[in-house]
């Protein structure tokens, strides 16, 4: 897909204001075992315990923010490749493998006009709170081929249904991108239009309690503070809290599956990429979507 005049505006609104967030962050402050291992970060820790061996494996990180899963996964012995259309983003990504003493291979480009070699090819990609910000088809269209056919596409992103979400949202512009779409179900079918399996994950139901403490008890401005990130940074604080109410989840989505939607944040695995040959002609189905 042609990436129009319209679409170079967002994605210039989108480097610049990764690029000031950038900025506003001390690497020598990231700790990236909490990042990914924080009882409040449950979409890594199922990743990584899904993924436990990634030693060798060639890994492509597509939108890799401040770098806190390309190092932890360069840290497990992944050949690592971290993308993100953020020069300010890659420059700590690099402060942040220099740290740890690891190399991270970095490259500017954004996930929608991902240009590879035919011949790249990737075991594992990780797109860690990517799509809700890129043109879904086209990036599946762009990563897909460089998939390893027993390759898998890892990647989780916030729902769109969960009201109680949504009104954070609205407070919290000044904290994201006014062009960020949450998944919809049919976001998440377009995966299996270009995979032939997909599974979905669901996290945060009842935990998201702790976001209502953030603002109505502690009273925390959520354009001043990421709730999404503190949560994270203040894990074993919340741990006594958070723990039960994660087994809650637990039990009620497995009684009550239709409560899956309500859920902040889906992890999606895709595995088995289609052939060019099986793709909807134009990357459409049948229904022309």
């Amino acid at each position: 897909m042609p990436i129009n005049n319209i679409s170079r505006d967002r994605l210039s609104e989108e480097e610049n204001f990764h690029d000031a967030w950038a900025h506003t962050q001390n690497v020598s402050d990231i700790d990236i075992h909490l990042m990914n291992e924080s009882c409040t970060t449950p979409e890594m820790r199922f990743i990584h315990k899904t993924f436990s061996d990634v030693k060798g494996k060639r890994l492509l990180d597509l939108g890799c923010g401040l770098g806190e899963a390309s190092v932890y996964f360069a840290l497990r012995g992944a050949q690592v490749t971290a993308v993100d259309i953020s020069q300010g983003m890659l420059d700590a990504t690099k402060a942040l493998a220099k740290r740890y003493g690891v190399e991270v291979k970095v490259c500017k480009l954004s996930a929608e006009s991902l240009t590879l070699a035919n011949d790249q090819w990737f075991d594992l990609i990780y797109a860690g709170n990517l799509f809700h910000h890129v043109d879904i088809e086209s990036t599946l269209q762009k990563i897909a081929p460089n998939l390893c056919p027993g390759g898998s596409l890892i990647s989780w992103d916030p729902v769109a249904y969960n009201p109680l979400i949504n009104v954070y949202r609205k407070l919290a512009m000044g904290v994201r991108t006014a062009d960020e779409h949450p998944l919809t179900l049919k976001d998440i079918e377009t995966f299996k239009k270009y995979f032939s399996e997909v599974e979905c994950h669901w996290f945060w139901l009842t935990t998201l309690v702790i976001f209502v403490i953030f603002a109505l008890v502690q009273r925390r401005d959520p354009n001043k503070v990421r709730y999404w990130k503190k949560v994270i940074e203040e894990g074993q604080r919340w741990k006594w809290f958070y723990q039960p109410l994660e087994r809650l989840d637990g039990i009620l989505l497995k009684i009550f599956p239709f409560l899956k939607v309500y859920c902040w944040n889906v992890v999606i695995i895709a595995r088995k990429p289609k052939q060019i040959s099986e793709l909807p002609v134009g990357g459409k189905d049948e229904h022309g979507t």
